[in-house]
């Protein structure tokens, strides 16, 4: 029994661990002044990114359609007997649903499980990756989706933000509170909970941000796989992945692009990071509890609007 995993290019995954997982990436859709690009395939992040630096292009990002991912699946499942399909978090898009609507389309159901992520970035990707790892284990569809709900419930994600103006460009932020924070040259930290992103804190410049992402790395004693994500700065994903080093395993830490999903929210100078905890074993089936040495921050405020268009 083969079984495989597909997820969508919002899970950032590197394309050298996608190929070693045996990962299908469906693309989502970059536009760029009306024309209509598919991400990874027909155009690169440097030009996206360009264009955003260069002329302050808007960048504009729609999801996959369910023949899309009707297209995926049926290629996959000429090799594979089951798939288990990761999706973007069902509360900042219709990703989800196009998924469920590409398996009604090629009729597996029961052959194609369908999971929402609730994350985004390597959050998701680092989801598909614990399924994908446990698939090529020889693991049941059982065992598959079990560590699959699991994950969800065990990553966690940060992003900090070089500027304020492309998530006040994209409408996402109020006009105020945006060019209030452009103007005191803060540098705003985004987080998720339950599927949707939240103002996490604010920070006086780019060191310091990379310092409240290790501090939140360090507030968990079991992290299993982390996943750094950059728009612009591949040296200080260098470096950050050089400090964590300290503490995991480097093989346990994977650097990728942040594609336009966030991106073009973010913008240049993004950062994000994730992390997995570790999961309960197939030996030892009693949930894992996660073993965090500081609190996280409250939600009181409003949730970010970002989201992919229809």
């Amino acid at each position: 029994m083969t079984i495989r995993i597909v997820t969508d290019s919002t899970s950032d995954l590197p394309s050298a661990l996608a190929r070693e997982l045996d990962i299908t990436i469906v693309p989502v859709y970059v536009s760029l002044r009306g024309r209509s690009y598919r991400d990874g395939i027909d155009i690169s992040l440097d030009e996206i990114y360009q264009k955003m630096i260069d002329g302050g292009t808007p960048v504009t990002t729609s999801q996959p359609s369910p023949a899309d991912f009707a297209e995926a699946y049926q290629r996959v499942m000429k090799e594979a007997d089951q798939i288990v399909s990761i999706s973007l978090t069902s509360k900042l898009s219709g990703v989800y649903n196009s998924a469920l609507q590409g398996r009604e389309m090629v009729g597996g159901k029961g052959r194609i499980e369908v999971i929402d992520s609730a994350s985004i970035s390597m959050g998701m990707g680092l989801i598909a990756v614990a399924a994908a790892r446990k698939a090529q284990a020889g693991a049941s569809l059982p065992s598959i989706l079990a560590v699959s709900r699991e994950a969800v419930e065990h990553v966690h994600i940060w992003g900090v933000f070089d500027t304020l103006k492309y998530v006040l460009r994209s409408g996402r932020l109020g006009r105020a509170t945006a060019l209030i924070g452009n103007l005191l040259n803060v540098k705003p930290i985004i987080t998720m909970k339950s599927g949707e992103l939240y103002p996490s804190g604010i920070v006086r410049n780019r060191a310091k941000g990379i310092d409240r992402l290790i501090d939140n790395f360090k507030g968990f004693l079991d992290v299993e796989e982390v996943g750094i994500v950059h728009s612009t700065t591949p040296e200080e994903a260098q470096t950050l992945k050089s400090r964590l080093s300290a503490v995991l395993d480097s093989r346990r830490i994977h650097i990728s692009r942040l594609g336009p999903a966030l991106g073009a929210h973010g913008g240049p100078g993004t950062l994000v990071l994730a992390l997995r905890e570790r999961l309960a074993s197939a030996e030892n089936p009693i949930m894992v509890k996660s073993k965090r040495l500081i609190n996280m921050p409250s939600f009181h405020a409003p949730r970010l609007n970002i989201a992919l268009s229809e």
